[in-house]
């Protein structure tokens, strides 16, 4: 297990279609990072963002792409990446960084 402080598990919000259609249900979408707990994501959210409380989170490891190399027939892949979908409780403040996208 890594030492990640809580400013090290945000990497930055995942800004689609989707997830901004899940906003309004006050769910956010992060890529957090790879060795980053559900435990460790709820606690940079209430600590980066004041006013929020998080009711549950989901996470789910996603696999690099495949990618070719060079024009050439040989292939490579991307890094692994692990995304969150933060769900905040009724009563919480919404996060100010999504506003107006």
């Amino acid at each position: 297990m890594a030492n990640i402080q809580y400013y090290d598990v945000i990497l930055k919000p995942v800004v689609t279609e989707k997830s901004m259609g899940l906003m309004g249900e006050k769910k956010y979408t992060f890529l957090v990072h790879p060795e980053a707990t559900k435990s460790q994501v709820k606690e940079a959210v209430e600590k980066m963002f004041e006013g929020t409380k998080v009711a549950s989170v989901n996470t789910m490891n996603l696999e690099g792409k495949k990618k070719r190399v060079r024009g050439t027939f040989s292939y490579g892949k991307t890094a692994k990446t692990k995304k969150a979908i933060v769900q905040l409780t009724e009563d919480s403040k919404d996060i100010e960084i999504f506003e107006g996208l």
